[in-house]
């Protein structure tokens, strides 16, 4: 029966196990992807291309290994590659319009793509009758392939943007590290005064937090490598040819320069995404660190009469409707409010990999997009931090050293030589009378100016030690 009763000329009858359908007359999919058109008008949020592209690139690959095991002729298995290619490059990418809350298998998304390459092959070769099930979707099921394209899109995505941009952030903070390595300013715990530190200790700090989240990026990206390809529904890999699965991922392989392997439990990863549950927390260990750094750099910008004022970010726009003259420090803004979204992405996430009854996981989609998004999210925020906050702010050093010399818990350096006590007096009354400790301490100890000058230089505490 139909299920659809628009009889416009801009349609044409599909058919599929359920019936038919009417689906749009210049769409490249088939009747399966218009039921999921129907059935799930949520967000109007499209799956990311890269995912589908990952989606491509698993047919590519199985159309080859299943050419290699005899199962599929050498017509057909061209077609399909050929038209996969031609997804994997970007045409067609208006073709993939269903919304990322459907199935939780991604049976939907999985279809989508067989029915678009079917039809690119059959018109190509009509000759061939080729099935979007029997043959682009052979060896496989929607309950292996979507978990693999997750890993696969991540995988790729991890090494051409997400390292290149935490390698750049890096790079930029390390110039500006060595740039102010005897710069001082004031440290601050609780958000009060401290003893001194270099703002080439302040940044040093800031690339350990950022080389630390790249570790446990690149340790989970071995993980990624790792696809349930040939577990088809249930992890037994009912319809597949035992070498399918190491075939399969041979030609992945060849295809993207990486090294995926099959995974050692087809049960556990198709039932449990626990490799993308795990690349989710370093998403979120990465967006900590980011924001964390983009807070400390607005807070330095503050000001920047009343706030602390240390430092100048770049002049990027007008800050305010009403207020001439004001600017913000819009970048910091854009990086903490990213940082903040990829936090709520892991949570979906940890709620998602919960969803694993008995044999599948039924919220991958939700993981897919949520991936994608964060690597976005992360790896552009790497990039305008970089380049529009860290690599060109200005120091205020005239404002900074006002305060430096100032700052009544330097005398901290004379704990060793006077005590903690009598320090403490000393700073209590420069702190009250609004004087520089270096005064306060020559009226109230026995040192010598020259003593003092040394123990007290903020330079000087910014080594550690004794002095």
């Amino acid at each position: 029966m139909r299920t659809n009763t628009n009889s416009s000329d801009d349609v044409r009858v599909e058919k599929d196990s359920l019936g038919e359908i009417f689906v749009p007359k210049d769409a490249l999919y088939g009747a399966q992807t218009q039921r999921a058109i129907n059935n799930f008008p949520v967000s109007g949020q499209t799956l990311p291309f890269s995912f589908i592209s990952a989606i491509a690139r698993i047919k590519k690959a199985a159309a080859n290994a299943n050419h290699e095991l005899g199962l599929l002729s050498k017509p057909i298995s061209h077609e399909v590659i050929q038209a996969a290619e031609q997804i994997i490059s970007g045409q067609y990418a208006d073709q993939f319009p269903i919304d990322v809350y459907q199935t939780g298998s991604g049976t939907s998304s999985n279809m989508n793509v067989n029915e678009v390459i079917s039809h690119l092959a059959n018109k190509n070769n009509p000759k061939l009758d080729l099935s979007p099930n029997d043959h682009v979707n052979m060896g496989q099921s929607s309950n292996d392939v979507i978990p693999s394209a997750i890993h696969i899109s991540s995988a790729i995505l991890i090494e051409n943007q997400l390292l290149p941009a935490i390698n750049h952030l890096i790079a930029v903070m390390d110039e500006r590290k060595n740039e102010l390595c005897n710069t001082v300013k004031t440290g601050r715990t609780h958000l009060m005064d401290a003893m001194p530190v270099t703002f080439g200790q302040e940044i040093s700090g800031w690339i350990s937090l950022i080389k630390e989240d790249r570790i446990r990026i690149q340790q989970c990206q071995q993980k990624l490598y790792r696809l349930t390809l040939g577990g088809t529904a249930v992890g037994t890999g009912t319809n597949t040819h035992p070498e399918y699965s190491g075939k399969v991922c041979h030609y992945l392989q060849l295809d993207t320069d990486l090294p995926f392997k099959p995974v050692d439990n087809f049960f556990a990863a198709q039932s449990l995404p626990g490799s993308a549950l795990e690349f989710s927390s370093c998403l979120r260990s990465l967006a900590v660190s980011l924001m964390k750094i983009a807070n400390d750099l607005r807070l330095m910008n503050s000001g920047p009469l009343a706030g602390m004022g240390e430092i100048e970010l770049p002049v990027l726009q007008p800050g305010s409707s009403i207020m001439p003259g004001k600017v913000n420090p819009v970048i910091s803004e854009s990086v903490t409010m990213a940082s903040a979204q990829v936090m709520g992405f892991d949570v979906a996430i940890s709620i998602a990999a919960q969803s694993g009854n008995f044999q599948l996981n039924v919220m991958l989609p939700l993981i897919a997009n949520n991936l994608i998004q964060g690597i976005t999210l992360v790896s552009n925020s790497s990039l305008i931090l970089a380049d529009s906050a860290l690599k060109s702010f200005k120091v205020r050093q005239a404002h900074i050293n006002e305060h430096v010399g100032r700052n009544p818990v330097l005398v901290t350096a004379l704990n060793p030589v006077i005590g903690y006590m009598k320090s403490a007096e000393i700073a209590k009354k420069a702190y009250r009378e609004g004087r520089p400790v270096l005064d306060v301490a020559m009226e109230n100890t026995d040192l010598s100016e020259k003593e003092l000058r040394t123990l007290l230089e903020p330079l000087h505490a910014t080594k550690g030690g004794l002095h």
